[in-house]
């Protein structure tokens, strides 16, 4: 069982619901800050700030001080002039903060001051379009904005119009388009992550239960393989939340909401070729966010609807995953950060 101290996000405002963002090692956790609604949280890269989104109707971002010993000291927030954001990245120059903004189908962007607070935002930037799920696609969804192993440019995945935009940030803190992929029709996109090398991409997409494999090279994302993150003869409704890749870029990692799953893909030469490999139960209900140990060697599961957190041992050589003590209880666990 991990020994490493980790940040948790999650809901508040649900019944049974938390009190706000939990930290310790993973048996002793305890509440380091009370907010609302963090159901994702990013460190800066000198450690020093934490930020969270706190995911509203009217929707806001926050920003916190670690202290030497984790804990977290509130320094202010912003609203994020949307509704729900559900996910945000700190630019690689560490100047901005960029949200994407779930019902309303934006991206915001503060900057950050030297001493980590967060100023009044740049540019609110909407996006438009639809999908064939009238349900779910009637607009668009913003739901991760991430940036290429180069730091080069910036993505925004929008789960509503099926679409992945490209764009550059400006050091006045504004996106400026560069290209869009396109996924297929009613996919509903809903995180990105990058193969280390550069050369690759995976999309894993919530409506249809599918992982996009693309071509990655400056700026220019080519779809090349669409497969299933579920077994044949998966059956009943699941939506996939999570996508990430080992740091050597062989094994893929997805969780299944529905199935209660992780899948795991390895990936051929260059990180393309994907093939499913193992699918094994979450350690709970409903796995929103899945995260690695700092060295890699253990995945952590957030299983939202059953109020657990499980830990996995992760195989460096075949990837694949093992199941490792009892699921520990916190409320709502949303989000995974170690620190």
């Amino acid at each position: 069982m991990t020994s490493e101290r980790i940040y948790v996000g999650s809901y508040t405002s649900q019944a049974g619901g938390g009190k706000g963002i939990g930290f310790g090692p993973y048996d002793e956790l305890a509440v380091a800050a009370a907010t609302d609604d963090p159901s994702f949280l990013t460190r800066s890269a000198d450690g020093r700030f934490l930020y969270a989104t706190n995911e509203l109707e009217a929707g806001r971002v926050s920003a916190f001080a670690v202290h030497e010993n984790g804990e977290l000291e509130f320094l202010n927030d912003q609203p994020t002039e949307g509704a729900h954001p559900c996910h945000l990245a700190i630019d690689p120059t560490g100047s901005f903060l960029l949200s994407a903004n779930y019902s309303s189908g934006s991206v915001a962007i503060h900057p950050i001051a030297p001493d980590g607070s967060l100023g009044d935002a740049t540019q609110i930037l909407q996006r438009e379009g639809k999908g064939p799920n009238e349900e779910r696609q009637e607009g668009p969804h913003a739901h991760q904005v991430t940036f290429d192993p180069a730091g080069k440019y910036a993505f925004d995945v929008d789960l509503g119009s099926d679409s992945v935009h490209v764009s550059t940030l400006t050091s006045q803190g504004r996106l400026e388009a560069v290209d869009r992929l396109g996924i297929h029709a009613g996919a509903g996109p809903r995180h990105l992550v990058f193969h280390p090398a550069g050369g690759a991409a995976y999309v894993i997409n919530e409506l249809d239960s599918t992982l996009t494999v693309c071509t990655y090279d400056d700026g220019n994302l080519s779809v090349v393989q669409t497969l299933s993150t579920r077994p044949d003869g998966a059956e009943g409704e699941n939506f996939p939340a999570e996508v990430l890749v080992s740091a050597d870029g062989r094994f893929v990692y997805g969780s299944n909401r529905g199935d209660d799953t992780i899948a795991v893909f390895e990936t051929g030469a260059d990180g393309i070729d994907a093939e499913l490999i193992q699918t094994i139960g979450s350690g709970g209900v409903w796995p929103r966010h899945l995260a690695f140990s700092k060295d890699g060697a253990q995945l952590y599961a957030a299983n939202e609807r059953s109020d657990t957190l499980a830990v996995f041992a992760v195989d460096r050589s075949s990837g694949a995953l093992t199941a490792t003590g009892t699921p520990l209880s916190w409320p709502k666990p949303v989000c995974v950060l170690p620190a």
